[in-house]
């Protein structure tokens, strides 16, 4: 009471500890992003700039939306953002680039992906004609989190990572399981452990079947071979192979039943169906040597892939003997078993990998194939690409390490295009690679690794990895558990630590509003919440008043969603100038411009 704060406050009317002193960020530093519910996207940057914000994210993240956007709206939008003078960037439709599904992978998916952000880039560029304007792309949205990671007696584990089959694009969840059989293997495994280990097991149990089917099939051949041998010749056994051979394949019958006196049809029918089973083994182990084959070939390199080219051209000469005279079939059992031999003396082919590097390649694909159409269409005048970490604990390629390690070799893949199509040198290749391909770190995604049990300092040494790279930020509060978008100073990111490791390497970074939540729950933009909250300066000369001065006479966050004083008070003044008109940010319409309080 002593203080004169007689009404409820609500919140800290700003004063954060953090900002007694102020921050320097004045309105221009701030963007805010459009509702992005909504495809009338002209109208609602209509409505941004109208608080007085002199940049706007046009905030599309739904490709249905996006695709429901007339192309008019974005011409108008760059004549709208001529005629404020103010800036706009674009949040893209949240898409996924790896072209990894719930079902896998599958190579046309990541093509039909990169058409779709290549859409984006095109309208994204009808925002601003000379290049300035920023693309925002996920970096992953349905990619399960590929490693799992939790904080535990103070120290991080990793407890489950992803792996994806290359042969079938098919992804799995695996768990770490010690082995206890001897002594020093009990020990911590890690991620490349597991894989080799699971590789290893995979390959020889498929060296196993395929030998064990070779070998039946041979054994059964040789005994139907043995009893033929007592009645016929070895001209008459290749002939009756032959028609065995027809007959493994569902014909043929007729014409073996022909060729043989009466007194053997009923035997040599048994010895058919011998045939036919001794026939499928031998072919499926010839098939699986043919695809064992085909997945080590691609993988090996050196001397492996010498002795791979020998010994297809040792087993070429058998397979034409085979193919003419049908009591050589049991060759095909020592093929196999050849194979073998040479497919187990090579490096074991690595058919299962680690789902982090699998999707980081495979995105990275899409984005250089993107950054590199876009350069080779409008060159020096391309929009900037800028990949932002998905909700963390949820979604693929969320960390810092990941999303560092994503522009690295996005950047790498465009400069080798840019030298190689377009003839440029190494050097202006990596400059244009850093203009144009960044990051855009968001503030509330990463604080949801709280929730896996990280805390405040873990948070902000995520921001300082990254910090180097980002062109463009989000700003969005939220108490990591959740993925909310609250004003800033509303929940527990530590945003001043992070925009300070920011703003050693870009102080001219955007900072993006980006509170979805509070336009759904509240209905109004938070935008003075903010620079409230931010102690931000009023005025562009940067001294007093400031935001969290203004707040104070306005009678706490809440003034102007409510009444703070008497009745009679508001109706004389107005609650957080809540009685102005409209045309003035009031809720009073058919007023004049004057407030109509009594000093007038």
């Amino acid at each position: 009471m002593g203080s004169g704060n007689f009404y409820y406050k609500g919140s800290d009317n700003g004063l954060n500890p953090e900002y007694y002193e102020p921050t320097g960020y004045e309105t221009s530093a701030f963007s805010i992003a459009t509702d992005p519910r909504t495809a009338n996207q002209l109208k609602a940057t209509i409505e941004k700039l109208h608080t007085g914000a002199k940049a706007v994210e046009v905030s599309i993240v739904d490709p249905r939306v996006f695709e429901a956007i007339p192309k008019q709206h974005f011409e108008e939008l760059r004549r709208l953002k001529e005629l404020a003078g103010a800036e706009l960037t674009l949040h893209a439709p949240i898409i996924e680039p790896t072209g990894v599904t719930r079902q896998g992978w599958d190579p046309s998916h990541r093509e039909q992906a990169e058409r779709q952000m290549w859409n984006a880039i095109e309208k994204a560029r009808e925002l601003d004609k000379e290049g300035n304007v920023i693309v925002t792309f996920h970096s992953s949205a349905s990619l399960p989190e590929a490693e799992t990671k939790v904080i535990e007696d103070g120290k991080e584990k990793i407890k489950e990572f992803m792996v994806v089959n290359e042969r079938d694009g098919h992804f799995e969840r695996v768990q770490f399981k010690p082995s206890y059989f001897l002594k020093e293997e009990q020990k911590v495994i890690s991620p490349e452990d597991q894989i080799k280990r699971i590789n290893e097991e995979s390959w020889t149990n498929s060296l196993h079947h395929m030998g064990y089917a070779a070998t039946l099939g041979s054994n059964q051949i040789e005994n139907i071979q043995k009893k033929l041998k007592e009645k016929m010749s070895d001209k008459e056994i290749s002939k009756v192979l032959e028609m065995f051979d027809k007959y493994s394949r569902g014909e043929g019958i007729e014409e073996l039943k022909s060729h043989l006196p009466q007194e053997q049809i009923a035997e040599v029918e048994d010895l058919m169906d011998s045939f036919t089973h001794a026939h499928i083994n031998l072919r499926n182990a010839y098939s699986s040597l043919q695809g064992l084959f085909n997945q080590a070939y691609i993988a090996s390199k050196g001397e492996d892939k010498e002795k791979l080219d020998r010994f297809r051209e040792e087993i070429s000469r058998d397979i034409n003997e085979i193919s003419k005279d049908y009591s050589k079939i049991n060759k095909l059992s020592e093929i196999v078993k050849k194979g073998i031999h040479i497919l187990h003396g090579i490096q074991t082919p690595q058919i299962i990998k680690p789902l982090k590097d699998f999707a980081i390649d495979k995105a990275s694909e899409t984005f250089a194939n993107i950054a590199f159409q876009s350069y080779n269409q409008f060159g020096d005048k391309s929009p900037i690409i800028s990949i932002e970490n998905p909700p963390a604990g949820t979604t693929g390629i969320s960390r810092a390490d990941e999303l560092n390690k994503l522009i690295e070799v996005t950047r790498d893949k465009f400069v080798k295009k840019a030298i190689v199509e377009k003839g440029l040198s190494e050097e202006e290749a990596k400059r244009y690679a850093e203009k144009i391909i960044g990051a855009t770190w968001d503030v509330g995604h990463i604080n949801m690794l709280r929730k896996l049990g990280y805390q405040e300092k873990e948070i902000i040494g995520e921001s300082k990895k990254i910090a180097p790279k980002v062109k463009h930020v989000h700003l969005s509060d939220n108490f990591g558990l959740e993925h909310t978008e609250l004003p800033m100073g509303m929940g527990n990111v530590p945003n001043k630590e992070i925009l300070d490791a920011i703003s050693k390497y870009n102080k001219q970074v955007k900072k993006v509003i980006e509170v979805g939540d509070w336009y759904q729950f509240f209905q109004s933009t938070p935008f003075r919440e903010v620079l409230s909250h931010f102690n931000s300066p009023i005025y562009a000369m940067k001294n007093m008043p400031y935001w969290t001065a203004q707040g104070l006479t306005q009678g706490a966050y809440f003034a102007g969603y409510g009444l703070p004083g008497t009745e009679t008070h508001a109706s004389y003044f107005g609650a957080g100038f809540s009685n102005l008109p409209v045309e003035l940010g009031g809720q009073q319409s058919g007023r004049s411009r004057l407030s109509g309080a009594p000093i007038e």
